[in-house]
């Protein structure tokens, strides 16, 4: 059994209300109200401690059932030995005044847990310890239940502080587990821990256990994911769940067992397995959620662990028969929504193990729209042999494909094709082939070869302009996007004018991709945006590309060559989050690589390495292995600029493993260039990005070129390579090409003006590590002019941009901070000046000479550009300038 210590965060805004109302001698109450296992008992527990911390005297009390059923029961150790307390009038005043003590200005912090289970007696003590000023309390209620006596006696009025304690959000979930678990946790795992959670501490934290405990919860030493499946359980957590539900009557169990088995239903059909009223108490109790659909009104438990809990007691038989009655509810009003065949099919499945084919077809057609690809080779699975047709195993094949399961998908779309009555069919399950060809098995060649032998046997013109778009598509994605470009940029501005869906959708992604690589990134925005407006538009009737946010991966490398990283890190963000609740790893793992280029380019090595190895880890467990050459690239150089060198070097060989896929030409060799440069062996490392920026410029990819030589020029090659940058920035559009000029020139000038008016353009468009060496590279050319103020400013504002890298260490920010870093003997002297003490104290001090103290001053002074005591003691005094303290290496 796994015990991992459980940290207290997160609970900032609760500490604050607490310190401010307890300065207060007005506030005698502070009341921290919750729900069961929303961390109640812990943040008064922590309140209690700060109360006691400062001499303060204090008693804890839990109150329970068992406590309740002797009068003082649950608070007998408060009171003073030898009171008597057979006339409450004059033992009350008593215990008062013991407590008060010999001066009788003692007053006690009592805490007690479940107030709402005090007893009367108990009660009633503390109201008059409250009233006498003997006692101030910090005290637990839960909500949900009829309100207590002793809560409204002792947690309501003014002088009662209420905090209602509220489950975690998202992000506090994502923290406090990272704190817990030592590493973050996969983007599909957090979610799916909120979500059964519901952000309830005690919840999650037994789920985190027996995820722990059953294997299913693992780290690769990066990342934590879940396996895929049920969350497993522990005994704890049953209990918890059993006793929640144990209070529901015969009715109320009824619709919460139907709930369990069916999912959402609508309000009229969980009314109709009890009452209305029935639903409203389970409602108000906070077993269920009712909430909108568009016109229709869904009932939910409010919880999944509910769920599972329920079906645990439920028999084959109850289970079949609340599933079969729901299937007769839908019916009776003719199944005339639109997800109705889809869950009926399922009810049916579940119930007695087969449906009418027909229906099995309609949904899995409609699991498709919904992108539920597990679901739609499930139904398709149930069909008999003789009801298989071209359509279903073109479906099927699709959505392994989208699964990631390319050998089975092979297997199928070769016997879709074969079953093609039409040369049209032919050629859709021809192109769905070479998609899982190059996409899933990386292997191009054979992608390429299943078009080309399906182009030979044609005759339709439109056919044939359809494989030729499909293999322009393949090109721009697989190093020959300008190529790709002659023929795409013919494609029909709108999806209304071709003959096929999925060839636009699929075309129309790649150009954008194809518009980004040869650095056409204004372009490219336009046309990933346009694609998924139009896909959204069609999305029922596609196969192709996964999702609609399929297209915007692209756009999400487009915005961050154009300079606008924010938004692209926003991009990449807001598909991963769409889609987390799908089926489509493929599009989910290209967005996290790309968001991790967005990190890396940002200069945020700690965000870069997360996302990358978020690719990994869902590439891996997917079979999506076409981004990993990248992403093993990308996390190999950020964890190098991290400093952890065994990571990067192993990052570096699983590099190597795959198959590069030929975009980002070059890119997936950062690892092992930012290796060397952060061993020191800058010459290697430059002849590394040197042989990488010749493979993009081969393949006509001017983007990733220029990132490279610009990795060149911030490893002491900007002469070199400052023309080439020039030439390329005339073939890109968007901020940061010129910017990258821009850099290397003034790198190559070694002009400090230039060097800080770079690092205010890198900076704005969220290149903060480009901006930090720009920065400190003109710092230390003005400390070399001999102008130490404007160095000293220079080192300010690298200070700024370096915040928003943390860890990072490149070499120019290495050699920079090495020209002002003091000595020893000058850091000691320095110390002693700003504590105002005169040379002369200074010198008794150390046993050193007056002349040489102020010698070592004149130093430390021209090193930071100041010329007084106070002004040294008022920059040493900036958390800024903390690194300049510490001793040199």
């Amino acid at each position: 059994m796994h015990d991992l210590p459980w940290p207290f965060v997160e609970r900032d805004r609760e500490l604050e209300t607490f310190e401010r109302a307890w300065r207060r001698d007005a506030c005698t109450t502070v009341a921290v109200f919750g729900p069961a296992g929303v961390g109640k008992s812990r943040l008064a527990d922590e309140l209690f401690t700060r109360a006691v911390g400062g001499g303060t005297k204090g008693i804890r009390v839990t109150a329970s059932a068992a406590a309740a059923a002797a009068p003082m029961g649950a608070i007998a150790h408060l009171i003073p030995a030898g009171v008597d307390l057979s006339d409450p009038v004059s033992g009350f005043a008593d215990v008062a005044r013991l407590l008060a003590g010999p001066r009788g200005d003692d007053r006690w912090a009592v805490l007690v847990d479940d107030l709402h289970l005090l007893d009367k007696a108990s009660t009633a003590l503390l109201r008059h310890l409250l009233d006498a000023g003997a006692v101030r309390l910090i005290v637990t209620v839960r909500t949900g239940g009829p309100v207590a006596d002793a809560v409204e006696a002792l947690a309501r009025g003014d002088a009662v502080c209420r905090i209602d304690l509220q489950p975690f959000d998202r992000g506090g979930v994502e923290r406090l587990l990272r704190a817990v678990l030592g590493a973050p946790l996969g983007h599909r795992a957090l979610h799916r821990l909120f979500e059964a959670s519901g952000g309830n501490a005690l919840y999650m934290r037994e789920l985190v256990h027996g995820a722990l405990d059953a294997g299913t919860l693992s780290s690769d030493g990066e990342i934590w994911t879940l396996a895929e499946g049920a969350l497993p359980s522990t005994p704890r957590l049953g209990e918890l769940i059993r006793a929640r539900l144990a209070s529901v009557d015969t009715a109320a169990r009824r619709v919460l067992e139907l709930l369990a088995v069916c999912g959402a239903v609508s309000l009229a059909d969980a009314a109709s397995t009890a009452s209305m009223d029935v639903v409203a108490e389970l409602d108000e109790a906070g077993l269920v959620d009712v909430r909108q659909d568009e016109r229709r009104t869904l009932v939910v438990l409010s919880h999944p662990l509910y769920g599972e809990a329920l079906r645990e007691g439920l028999s084959l038989v109850r289970r079949r028969t609340l599933l079969l009655r729901q299937i007769e509810r839908i019916g009776a009003y003719d199944g005339r929504r639109r997800d109705d065949a889809l869950r009926v099919a399922i009810y049916h499945l579940a119930a007695t193990g087969t449906a009418d084919p027909g229906l099995l077809v309609r949904a899995a057609a409609l699991a498709r729209h919904v992108h539920d690809y597990e679901q739609v080779v499930t139904l398709l699975q149930a069909l008999p042999e003789a009801d298989r047709t071209y359509e279903s195993f073109l479906l099927e094949g699709d959505s392994l494909v989208q699964l990631g399961r390319w050998q089975r998908a092979e297997e199928i779309l070769t016997e879709a094709q074969n079953r093609a009555a039409s040369e049209e069919d032919r050629i859709a399950a021809a192109m769905v082939r070479t998609w899982n060809l190059f996409w899933v098995a990386a292997r191009t060649e054979e992608a390429f070869q299943v078009n080309d032998i399906a182009l030979r046997h044609v005759s339709s013109p439109a056919c044939q302009r359809l494989l030729a778009l499909n293999r322009a598509s393949l090109m721009a994605v697989s190093g020959r996007p300008a190529q790709a470009l002659a023929l795409l940029d013919g494609l029909d501005s709108s999806i209304q004018e071709t003959q096929d869906v999925n060839a636009w959708l699929i075309a129309s992604m790649s150009r954008t991709a194809g518009l980004a690589y040869v650095g056409r990134s204004r372009e490219a925005i336009d046309s990933g945006r346009a694609s998924y407006a139009a896909h959204v538009k069609v999305d029922d009737q596609t196969l192709g590309p996964a999702h609609p946010a399929s297209q915007l991966v692209p756009l999400v490398f487009a915005l961050t060559d154009a300079g606008e990283l924010a938004q692209a890190g926003e991009v990449a963000e807001g598909i991963l989050t769409n889609l987390v609740d799908t089926d489509s790893a493929q599009t989910r793992v290209w967005a996290a690589a790309y968001r991790g280029r967005v990190g890396w380019l940002a200069g945020d090595a700690a965000t870069a390495r997360r996302w990358y190895a978020e690719a990994i880890t869902q590439g891996q467990n997917h079979h999506q292995v076409r981004p990993l050459s990248q992403a093993w690239g990308g996390l190999a150089a950020a964890a190098a600029l991290l400093g952890d060198f065994d990571t990067a070097e192993a990052a570096v060989v699983r590099m190597r493993t795959y198959t590069v896929m030929g975009h980002q030409a070059g890119e997936e060799r950062l690892g092992e260039a930012w290796l060397q440069a952060a061993r020191g062996h800058l010459s290697q490392a430059r002849d590394v990005l040197a042989a990488s920026a010749s493979d993009a410029r081969d393949t006509g990819q001017p983007t990733s070129e220029m990132l490279l030589l610009t990795d060149i020029a911030r490893l002491g090659g900007a002469k070199e390579v400052t023309g080439r940058l020039a030439e390329l920035s005339g073939h890109c559009d968007g901020g940061f090409a010129p910017a990258r000029v821009h850099f290397s020139a003034s790198l190559a000038a070694d002009d400090p003006d230039r060097l800080l008016a770079s690092a205010h353009e890198l900076g704005a468009i969220g290149a903060y590590l480009l901006a930090a060496e720009a920065a400190a590279s003109a710092s230390a050319a003005w400390r070399r002019a001999g102008h130490p103020r404007r160095a000293t400013a220079a080192s300010l504002l690298t200070q700024t941009f370096t915040a928003r890298c943390p860890g990072v260490r490149t070499p120019i920010l290495a050699s920079a901070e090495a020209t002002h870093a003091f000595t020893e003997r000058e850091r000691e002297i320095a110390l002693l000046a700003a504590a105002n003490l005169r040379s002369k104290e200074i010198a008794e001090a150390l046993h050193l000479s007056v002349r040489t103290v102020d010698n070592h001053l004149r130093h430390a002074y021209a090193k930071l550009g100041v010329r007084t005591r106070r002004e040294l003691a008022d920059i040493l005094s900036r958390s800024d300038w903390s690194h300049l303290l510490r001793r040199p290496r």
